[in-house]
């Protein structure tokens, strides 16, 4: 039979290599739990937080390639 931790301990690995850890869900914005209406965010405030960052362009997936001038080019 398993041994499980008692109230309190942790452990790192426990004798069942079957048993799954789950742990609830935490916002990515902030840490605390979830709320499944604002899945992955736990409140509208993260939410429009997130969102604001995407509109202002804080969040930016990085390339090989630099920015080309089209528009420089086509203008002579």
């Amino acid at each position: 039979m398993a041994e499980y931790p008692k109230t309190g301990e942790t452990t790192v690995a426990m004798s069942d290599p079957t048993a799954i850890r789950v742990t609830a869900p935490k916002c990515v914005r902030c840490g605390t739990s979830v709320v499944a209406r604002f899945r992955p965010f736990c409140s509208q405030r993260c939410s429009d937080i997130d969102l604001g960052q995407w509109a202002s362009g804080s969040y930016r997936i990085a390339t090989q390639q630099e920015a080309s001038g089209h528009d420089d080019e086509t203008a002579s």
